[in-house]
C-alpha cells in the first residue's frame, strides 16, 4: 500500500481518519470518494462541502510521483456525479519536463477515464499554474467550473483565466470529456489492443485530428487506458501515456509492474505519439517496446 497515503491519513483530525481508514486500506480502493461517503463526512466533522475537500487534500497529494522536484501537489476534481477523484502531479526523471503531468491534468483524466462527462469544481493545495488554468479552459464545462484553494473564497475557472483563449477561438465546437466519442472499430480478438482502440475512441483531438488512445497491462493482467486530451494552446496538451501512468499510479500499482503497451492512432492524423511514447518508456528503463498500430 501507498506509504505517503498511510502517512496522510494517520495525520488528519482522527474523526476523518477513523472513518477514512477502512475505506482508503481497501485493496480495491480507486482513489475515489463517492457521494454517500462524502455526505456523512460532513455529517460526522461537521465540515462544509469546500472545507471538507481541503481537508482531504493530503490524500491526494500522497499519490504524487515527484522524484525531480520533491514538491507534492494534490488535487480533486468533483464530477458532474458528485464523486469526488483524487491527482496528483507526476514527474519522469530523464525525460524532458514538458512529460511532467500537473495534479489538476491528473484529477480530471481520472474522472475522464472513469466515464464523467465534466467537472463541477476542482480543489488544489497551490494555486494553478497557468498550464493548467489552460487545461482547464478546454473541457466541456469550464464556463462554470469552480476552483477551490486553500484559506481563499472559492472562483470560477474564468476567474483565474480572464480573457481567455480557447477552443471558440480557433472555431472548436467539440469539447474535452463532451459525450461525443469516435466510433472507431477494428476486426481483432486482442483485448489490449481493443481496449487502445476503445481509448481512441474516447480522444479529444479536434486540431491535429491524432485521434489515438493507449492500453498498458501490467504484470498481474489489468489494464489501463489513456486518451488524449489535446488543447486549444497546443503546449498544455496530455499525452495518451502519461494518462494510462496516472491511472495505474491512482490505482496504488508501480510502474515497474507494465508488461505490455499497445498505442493506436490514426494514419490521417497531423502528428504522432509514436516516437514520444517509446522515448517516455525508455526512460522508465523498462525494456518494453511499443506495440503500434496507424488505422
Amino acid at each position: 500500500m501507498n506509504k505517503l497515503l498511510v502517512n496522510a491519513l494517520n495525520e488528519l483530525p482522527i474523526i476523518l481518519a477513523d472513518y477514512l481508514k477502512p475505506i482508503v486500506e481497501d485493496k480495491n480502493f480507486s482513489a475515489t470518494i463517492s457521494v454517500a461517503q462524502f455526505n456523512e463526512l460532513m455529517t460526522l466533522t461537521a465540515l462544509s462541502d469546500s472545507e471538507l475537500r481541503i481537508a482531504l487534500l493530503p490524500l491526494a497529494a500522497s499519490y504524487s510521483y515527484s522524484p525531480i522536484s520533491n514538491f507534492c501537489v494534490g488535487a480533486i476534481a468533483r464530477g458532474l456525479s458528485g464523486i469526488l477523484y483524487f491527482g496528483a502531479n507526476i514527474e519522469l526523471p530523464g525525460s524532458p519536463l514538458a512529460q511532467a503531468v500537473h495534479a489538476e491534468q491528473s484529477a480530471i483524466s481520472h474522472a475522464w477515464m472513469k466515464g464523467e462527462k465534466g467537472i463541477q469544481d476542482i480543489t488544489i493545495n497551490y494555486s494553478p499554474c497557468g498550464h493548467c488554468r489552460q487545461f482547464m479552459n478546454e473541457l466541456s464545462s469550464a464556463d462554470k467550473m469552480m476552483v477551490q484553494l486553500p484559506n481563499r473564497q472559492a472562483k470560477t475557472l474564468q476567474e483565474y483565466l480572464p480573457e481567455s483563449f480557447g477552443p471558440k477561438d480557433l472555431n472548436i465546437t467539440t469539447l474535452l470529456m463532451e459525450d461525443k466519442p469516435q466510433k472507431y472499430a477494428i476486426s481483432d480478438d486482442d483485448l489490449l489492443l481493443t481496449n487502445a482502440v476503445a481509448a481512441l475512441n474516447l480522444s479529444h483531438a479536434p486540431y491535429s485530428e491524432n485521434y489515438c488512445g493507449i492500453a498498458v497491462q501490467l504484470d498481474d493482467q489489468s489494464i489501463y487506458i489513456g486518451a488524449y486530451a489535446e488543447n486549444a494552446a497546443f503546449n498544455p496538451s496530455l499525452p495518451p501515456l502519461q494518462v494510462a501512468l496516472i491511472q495505474i499510479l491512482l490505482a496504488g500499482k508501480d510502474f515497474a509492474q507494465i508488461s505490455a503497451v499497445v498505442l493506436v492512432e490514426l494514419e490521417v492524423g497531423k502528428i504522432s505519439h509514436k516516437s514520444t511514447t517509446q522515448s517516455v518508456l525508455d526512460t522508465l528503463e523498462l525494456g518494453i517496446q511499443l506495440n503500434y498500430l496507424a488505422i
